[in-house]
């Protein structure tokens, strides 16, 4: 083997090793989900996001400048702060016409992803709800946001695309 056939194999193989270990290998698409399931004991509307860790990792990072790290104890009360902000801004819940309060409750990391726990103040049972979420749309100008919303276990499911972010439904 020459050893300009050597280095240029090399190089070929560690360009193509490079693409497969990249962050856009991994989800070329970005994507979350956000299931907004009404809680008949509680009368509380449960929400949970599911985002890639590193789309929300570089999210918050450009709103709010400097590094987040999940997954790193030393970053956690950071991340939290982040977090119950950033929520607080993308995502809004409406039942029967009435902005509902949303409390940040936490979120729960594994290696690829992040869960983001939510909860709005207690309601009566809605018959109409909306939303308007915008996760990630501040980083990604093709963010998808899956969007589940669940009443009395009437299940009704849409795609949000950026920039639209308003959704609503009629239980």
């Amino acid at each position: 083997m020459s050893g300009k056939f050597f280095w240029s194999f090399l190089l070929s193989l560690t360009v193509v090793f490079q693409s497969f270990t990249s962050s856009e290998a991994f989800h070329p698409y970005h994507v979350g989900s956000v299931e907004i399931n009404y809680n008949s004991k509680s009368r509380t509307f449960e929400v949970t996001g599911r985002f890639f860790l590193d789309d929300m990792e570089s999210g918050l990072g450009k709103k709010y400048g400097g590094t987040f790290h999940f997954n790193d104890e030393k970053y956690k009360a950071k991340l939290n702060e982040a977090l119950q902000k950033y929520c607080s801004e993308y995502f809004k819940l409406k039942a029967d016409n009435k902005f509902l309060k949303v409390n940040y409750i936490g979120c729960e990391e594994d290696q690829e992803s992040v869960n983001v726990f939510l909860e709005s103040e207690p309601v009566a049972t809605p018959k109409k709800v909306e939303t308007a979420v915008s996760f990630l749309y501040n980083l990604f100008d093709d963010q998808i946001n899956i969007v589940h919303i669940i009443v009395n276990g009437q299940r009704s499911s849409e795609k949000l695309t950026y920039p639209n972010r308003y959704l609503y439904k009629v239980f």
